[in-house]
């Protein structure tokens, strides 16, 4: 026979005359519309000319196809990193039914989204009920038509793409709203967030937290001699500088105007006084290219830490990162301070230096 460009050569005895008709009504059919190189399909079918009969039908349609002859060869597939994201799943298999299939992958949360569609012979409305209330998401009678089985793999597509797009959505809202516009590091109520479950876990474990306030010097007169857009510049690559220097498990956040806090879990104010001068010669090691030339920028630090005892209040820990940061303004600016140091010395306040 000749369908198109397409020449097939069929052993009509061996093959069931229904098969045949469903292998011949889904073989020259297009996929349009779907994306080049395939959408990963799992076909988990233990009847031979079945599951052989919906594997040339999906790849006739451009699908990438897994198939397998059981259930928990079908339960392995779906669990693995690289799984497929649409599965047909028969319901009466080997070892584990679909419906078994279906309410295992439904348990999995840290998974993304995977469309269930269940092959059945049963048609009572009580068994297609037991299999939606399992996890499936549609359902297709044996023998399978193969024009429903094309639209039913299309709306999984389609649900798939949605979600994804949510998802993505979802995550974009959450950066945004947790992040700085301008520099990208954390927000002020992200970074205080994010302290205040580390002084919780601190108090879990008896260990310290180690909490930095910084600000950049002479940031006013950046402005005022290289124009807004410059100084826009000197706080994101300032930034940068801070975050490349932090490890992956630190957090740093924009306080307020040219102001950051950097919070460093399990840490004592020895080990975050040593963080923060490598973060300041960061700063200061090469001079911020902006369309107005270089600019030579430092900032100035106040170190404190918790107590590790978790007795530690989280206004009373930013107080006194806040007043060896005015410390460090004192004493010439472009060095870090630490709280232990501006207790004993017991200074008097002042107006803060900016």
């Amino acid at each position: 026979m000749e369908f198109g460009r397409v020449k097939l050569r069929l052993d009509f005895s061996r093959i069931e005359d229904a098969s045949l008709a469903i292998f011949l009504q889904c073989y020259p059919k297009p996929r349009s519309g779907l994306q080049e190189g395939g959408v990963k399909v799992l076909v988990a079918e233990d009847e031979t000319i079945s599951r052989r009969l919906l594997e040339k039908c999906l790849r006739a349609w451009g699908y990438e196809v897994l198939a397998v002859t059981n259930g928990t060869e079908a339960w392995e597939s779906l669990r693995s990193i690289d799984s497929p994201r649409l599965a047909i799943l028969d319901w009466v298999m080997p070892e584990m039914e679909g419906v078994d299939v279906c309410r295992r992958v439904r348990s999995q949360s840290d998974k993304p989204y995977t469309y269930l569609i269940l092959l059945t012979a049963r048609s009572e409305k009580q068994n297609l009920l037991e299999g939606m209330k399992a996890g499936a998401d549609d359902y297709l009678g044996k023998p399978f038509d193969a024009d429903e089985l094309l639209a039913r793999l299309q709306v999984g597509e389609r649900i798939l793409k949605m979600q994804d797009e949510l998802i993505a959505a979802r995550d974009l809202q959450h950066y945004q709203a947790t992040h700085d516009t301008l520099t990208g590091v954390a927000t002020r109520r992200a970074a205080m967030d994010f302290l205040t479950r580390e002084l919780a876990r601190a108090a879990r474990e008896n260990k310290p937290v180690g909490v930095v306030v910084a600000d950049l010097d002479h940031f006013k007169h950046i402005n005022d001699t290289y124009g807004h857009m410059a100084g826009d510049i000197v706080l994101q690559e300032a930034a940068k500088r801070m975050a490349e220097s932090t490890r992956v498990y630190d957090c740093v956040g924009r306080f307020g105007g040219e102001e950051f806090l950097i919070i460093f879990p399990a840490s004592n104010e020895e080990l975050a006084l040593r963080q923060a001068e490598r973060i300041r010669k960061a700063i200061e090691a090469t001079p911020v290219e902006t369309r107005e030339g270089g600019i030579r920028v430092t900032a100035s630090f106040g170190v404190a830490a918790s107590n590790g005892a978790g007795r530690d209040e989280m206004a009373e820990l930013l107080r006194a990162a806040d007043q060896a940061l005015y410390r460090a303004k004192r004493k010439g600016r472009n060095r870090v301070e630490k709280a232990s140091e501006t207790a004993a010395q017991q200074t008097e306040a002042s107006p803060r230096v900016v």
